[in-house]
């Protein structure tokens, strides 16, 4: 054979070869890339990732993170019983099936979305179907795109939107608060620091941005209706300038980051609008607001939202630091040029995948969970200090809603979001993804001062309820194994035993409240308040 038909044949060769690569790539599910993408990272920097974390620590983390609980001593023996190669998989599959997958996805969305609140405002998110909203939304694993657009349209076509328009109207026409909410919540930036002036140090974030922001919704206003709460719309109006440092005015356009400005007619100077019939159809809903012909909060669904890349972007990034402990971009709201991505092309493959998947929520957040990467030890290995490798699993603290639902399965076998758990937590612990992983003195305060927890644990007698559970084991050594085993899935050290067994053994003529103490001390812990 010639060395031409040989050159020939090799290239021929390769190109096959290449061919399958991108055939492959292209139909690469996102936990092979997740895969790939980050062992390329520790190979080039020389990283020896942590080693695989054992089936126990596996189960408390993926019911904490899936589920929002810890998972019962049951539900433990059953995954670690269970022989077969794919549990993991499998496991993941039903938590993000479950119920108790809904609850949780809605506890964390309505805090990212919405912030913390007090009870009355919890209230009244539950009464005006915020909350049955954002449920129904993760129980139908509805497309994200489709829940971002009803939320900012706010304009319900039937009963199960209706909770759409509560993002808009908890914010009680305050049309700035209103902007500076959409930008972390649907694309992932933040916006504030631009309103007297262009970013200082993220270049491609404009004045005009922030104030074309609040003109798409400027024009709105909450109105209540027979068909309770609304958000209507004038189709006159909400034409203003803004003035930079210097002094300088300029229209507020309709304008956003990444977009084409819309076009729209401004009143000429000293020209008064006239608001008439003939500006407006009539609602879809009986009884609803008119609508604008021309519908800024429409045009912004439609020719801003839509498309936009960081539509999917800033929702893949929300999921991965949800799971991961950080965002691929640090942090998860910042998604600018100061803030470069730890995984570019990881997050522009995730981000283009999640959007060709129908912004399938349920689909990416499985397959996160699958990567080998969630899958690591907590163990920081040696040597490796910077958490952007995503070389070891990142450990977090419990979200207020985690602790209160781990703690009620804990002592009571269930969880009803007793009004005294939740409320006290919400009021404590604020952060849902913290920027910084630390333990305030004012939390470990609150657990060494907190009646109403104290008062929980006293008051779990009843029959079947952990501390009445405990107090008829047969010695202080099988009541140390039960406790260690219920709050941390695993089993107890001898060091734990008989540390237990002797404070215990000490308080023989008061042993209800000795119990109390040790159940206490292990809530109060790391170990407990931290998913690892």
């Amino acid at each position: 054979m010639s060395a031409i038909v040989c050159i020939a044949a090799w290239i021929t060769a390769v190109n096959c070869i290449f061919d399958c690569v991108v055939s492959h790539a292209a139909d690469a599910q996102p936990a092979a890339v997740i895969n790939q993408q980050l062992s390329a990272r520790w190979k080039r920097d020389h990283i020896q990732p942590a080693d695989r974390c054992s089936d126990r620590d596996f189960v408390r983390r993926v019911y904490l993170d899936l589920a929002g609980r810890i998972p019962t001593v049951q539900e433990t023996t059953e995954f670690l019983n269970d022989g077969r190669d794919d549990r993991r998989n499998r496991l993941i599959d039903t938590l993000l099936a479950s119920e108790d997958h809904v609850q949780h996805f809605a506890d964390l969305f309505d805090a990212l979305l919405m912030g913390r609140t007090d009870d009355s405002k919890y209230a009244e998110r539950v009464k005006h179907g915020w909350r049955d909203y954002l449920e129904t939304a993760f129980r139908e694993n509805r497309p994200w795109n489709d829940v971002a657009a009803e939320i900012l349209l706010a304009r319900p076509d039937d009963k199960t939107q209706r909770g759409a328009v509560w993002f808009l109207y908890e914010r009680n026409n305050q049309h700035q608060a209103i902007a500076e909410s959409i930008a972390p919540a649907f694309f992932g930036i933040r916006i504030e620091c631009a309103q007297c002036h262009d970013h200082m140090m993220v270049d491609e974030i404009k004045q005009e941005h922030y104030w074309g922001l609040v003109a798409f919704f400027n024009r709105s206003k909450n109105e209540n209706t027979p068909n309770g709460p609304r958000v209507a719309e004038s189709a006159i109006g909400g034409f203003s300038e803004f003035a930079n440092l210097t002094g300088e005015s300029s229209p507020n356009r309709l304008a956003f980051l990444q977009t084409e400005t819309i076009d729209e007619r401004r009143p000429e100077k000293d020209e008064k609008q006239a608001d008439s019939d003939e500006l407006y159809v009539p609602a879809s809903v009986s009884d609803d607001p008119r609508v604008p012909k021309f519908s800024r909060r429409e045009q912004f669904v439609t020719n801003v939202l839509q498309d936009h890349p960081l539509l999917a972007r800033s929702m893949v990034n929300r999921l991965w630091a949800i799971l991961m402990g950080r965002g691929i971009v640090h942090p998860y709201d910042e998604i600018d040029s100061i803030h470069p991505p730890s995984h570019p092309e990881l997050l522009d493959w995730l981000s283009e995948d999640f959007a060709n998947n129908g912004f399938d929520v349920r689909r990416l957040t499985g397959m996160i969970a699958r990567s080998d990467a969630y899958q690591l030890d907590s163990k920081r290995p040696d040597d490796v200090n910077d958490p952007s490798t995503f070389a070891w699993y990142l450990e977090r603290p419990l979200t207020a809603e985690q602790m209160a639902r781990s703690i009620q399965l804990a002592m009571r076998g269930t969880f009803q979001n007793d009004a005294t758990v939740v409320s006290s937590f919400r009021a404590q612990f604020l952060d849902v993804l913290p920027d910084q992983v630390e333990v305030p003195i004012a939390d470990a305060l609150y657990f060494s001062n907190n009646e109403k927890l104290i008062g929980y644990i006293r008051e779990s007698k009843a029959e079947g309820q952990l501390m009445q559970q405990l107090i008829g084991e047969a010695s202080h050594r099988s009541r140390a194994n039960r406790l260690i085993e219920t709050l941390f899935g695993r089993e107890a050290t001898k060091d734990e035993i008989k540390a237990i067994v002797k404070y215990l053994k000490q308080r023989q003529d008061r042993m209800p409240d000795a119990i109390e103490q040790v159940v206490w001390s292990l809530l109060a812990g790391a170990e407990f308040r931290f998913n690892h």
